[in-house]
């Protein structure tokens, strides 16, 4: 998937911009709150139907304008044009199209627009919350299995209902109604559960080539996942668990609790790993899921690198360089505050790439 053209209108401090891109390396650089991540966080939009850094999405919109507009023109490898167009307005609801036609949901449009974008912020997969963890299995199968997507969904729903129910008076519980919910639970917690288990088992053998090419070490890592549902029956402990579900007002059981243990030399990296073999970590998880992807799907994912080789040593950096160069990445999106890293990137890939200054929310093309 190649994203060909790009017109911003007021996405946080891009007040306005019409770019064209190169179908392989577009760099972009600047000093720091210059605008560099949120044109990368533009391009993410339009694949996930929300902004990478930020959920609310009228905090998108620059200082006090009323509406913010971004629209993409894409090129597929079946020689195909796809415009996907999006209008956030202040007290509406957000517009989104594929080819001039709006999406009943936007659950829809996920995945037709594979991406990977890798971040500082992904720090947060180490050292954040569970929730993280799942987020990250979710993204990554969502985007090939509109199954598991519209499961997840489903899920989530039935959990939020259940959830209501536990929180009325125990006298007022329906009881047919909760039955009804916990079988809804049930076969969707299964399916994300059973798809959660697929996607580690192949995921993990490609995790460890990257890891091991960009540490250039022998340090072994590894993922446990860690599930109610590994040695249970989900519906039985439902139900063993319902009163006292009742008493504290919420699901104790089941997927929505999972957790993705990190591991290296057997211990959980949030607590051993220093600031590099954090960022080694992350940086593998999201090229692996490039690769996983890239495997799973009809389309070359876009990959976007936001200013990830600061705290790096070179070898590191080296090695990331050689492996985003290599022929199985196609288009490319780099932000870094200095040409250093991206020069070598240019001198393994040759001159088709696309360099632009971005300097208080202003976007300039650098001809060379």
């Amino acid at each position: 998937m190649i994203l060909q053209t790009l017109s911003i209108i007021n996405y946080k401090n891009l007040q306005q911009a019409e770019l064209q891109f190169s179908p392989k390396i577009n760099c972009f650089i600047g000093n720091n709150g210059m605008g560099k991540t949120n044109l990368l966080d533009a391009v993410y939009y339009l694949s996930f139907c929300k902004s990478y850094t930020n959920p609310i999405d009228t905090q998108i919109i620059f200082h006090d304008a009323d509406v913010c507009m971004l629209q993409g023109r894409y090129h597929t490898e079946r020689g195909e044009e796809e415009e996907i167009y999006s209008a956030i307005r202040r007290r509406q609801k957000k517009q989104f199209r594929r080819n001039k036609k709006e999406y009943e949901r936007l659950s829809d449009h996920i995945g037709l627009i594979p991406l990977v974008m890798i971040s500082p912020a992904d720090n947060e997969l180490i050292t954040g919350v569970s929730e993280e963890r799942r987020k990250f299995m979710d993204m990554a199968i969502s985007q090939f299995n509109h199954e598991y997507l519209r499961s997840l969904v489903r899920y989530n729903k039935a959990l939020q209902q259940r959830n209501v129910l536990l929180k009325s008076d125990e006298e007022a519980i329906d009881p047919d109604l909760l039955e009804l919910w916990e079988e809804q639970l049930v076969t969707e917690g299964n399916f994300i559960h059973r798809e959660r288990k697929v996607f580690i088992e192949t995921f993990t053998p490609i995790f460890n080539r990257f890891y091991a090419s960009i540490s250039r070490s022998n340090e072994e890592v590894s993922f446990t996942y860690n599930s109610q549902l590994n040695d249970e029956d989900f519906g039985e402990r439902l139900r063993r668990n319902r009163q006292r579900d009742i008493i504290v007002g919420h699901t104790t059981v089941g997927i929505h609790r999972d957790e993705l243990e990190m591991l290296l030399d057997g211990y959980p990296i949030k607590k051993v790993g220093s600031q590099g073999q954090n960022k080694t970590f992350f940086v593998s998880l999201k090229l692996a899921q490039f690769h996983f992807l890239l495997q799973a799907g009809e389309s070359t994912p876009i990959l976007l690198l936001d200013d990830i080789f600061d705290r790096l040593d070179a070898s590191r950096v080296e090695e990331i360089v050689k492996l985003v160069s290599g022929p199985e990445f196609g288009q490319i999106f780099l932000s870094d505050t200095n040409r250093g890293s991206l020069d070598r990137i240019l001198q393994r890939t040759g001159n088709n790439a696309h360099i632009y200054s971005v300097a208080d929310g202003v976007i300039t093309r650098i001809n060379e």
